[in-house]
């Protein structure tokens, strides 16, 4: 059954408060409900329906159905489910747009699926059981003038689709003066490399790295691999204790020299 138009009063009052004569509150928005679910259908046209502002121009259970219904009534909002048989709702909405505004209205809010939706040119998101019944009307006639909505869930997909990732930023090593050489012996003491392991990766005797590793506990002003690592890492010496595990000098990558050796 049509709706009756918009009384002339309430349209002329709305209009000397301001709004635009276009304004979709000032007219019926037509719409065409598209679910595959015959229940949620007709709840949906039920609540359209009772609607002064909005009018049903057409149902459809699939996609297929879905694309003849709206290029041949062309509504100002198509509410589109998203998971239908034959086609779903993103290929759908990626077709229709060109005829309608359209707003998807289903119970998945998987981010993939929300991000989907909109780059197929969708209007809005909405996710059942995140909206009450009477906000319906409002959310159909906020796209029928150009809105752009979203449930909670799927305003955090489309944040995260806009979301600029933050660079790692690199380790801070403290600027005690080693050499490059010095700095790669380091970094392999600190990855828990044994001093013969080190010799082997850089190519070096087992004596020169521990010239090396000597000469780093001295610019570092330490005494044990476990403090060099530490303030290697950005921490501060505890003379007390190494890694968990480690003993308080060493830890268990080397055997245990006089102090200040490696």
């Amino acid at each position: 059954m049509i709706q009756p138009e918009i009384p002339d009063v309430t349209r002329r009052a709305a209009v000397l408060a301001g709004v635009p004569a276009d304004h979709a509150a000032l007219r019926q928005v037509t719409v065409v409900v598209v679910d595959d679910n015959s229940v949620i259908r007709m709840g949906l046209c039920s609540l359209i329906g009772a609607s002064d502002h909005l009018r049903v121009v057409g149902e459809a259970a699939d996609g297929e159905e879905a694309v003849r219904v709206v290029r041949a009534t062309q509504p100002d909002v198509v509410l589109l489910d998203v998971r239908m048989p034959r086609r779903d709702g993103v290929q759908v909405a990626a077709e229709v747009r060109q005829w309608s505004k359209v707003l998807m209205l289903t119970y998945s809010d998987a981010p993939e699926v929300v991000r989907a939706a909109i780059e197929a040119g969708a209007n809005g998101y909405l996710v059942h059981g995140q909206f009450q019944p009477h906000e319906l009307e409002r959310a159909v006639l906020a796209v029928a003038d150009g809105a752009f909505l979203l449930s909670g869930s799927a305003a955090g997909a489309v944040r995260d689709m806009f979301a600029v990732p933050v660079a790692p930023v690199a380790p801070t090593r403290p600027d005690v003066g080693l050499s490059a050489r010095q700095q790669e012996v380091m970094e392999l003491v600190a990855a828990g490399r044994t001093n013969p392991e080190i010799a082997a990766e850089c190519f070096l005797s087992e004596k020169t790295v521990k010239n090396h590793i000597n000469h780093i506990f001295a610019k570092l002003g330490v005494r044990t691999r476990a403090e060099a690592v530490s303030v290697w890492l950005g921490g501060t010496p505890d003379p007390g204790s190494g890694p968990a595990g480690m003993g308080p000098e060493l830890g268990p990558w080397t055997r245990r020299s006089p102090a200040g050796r490696a």
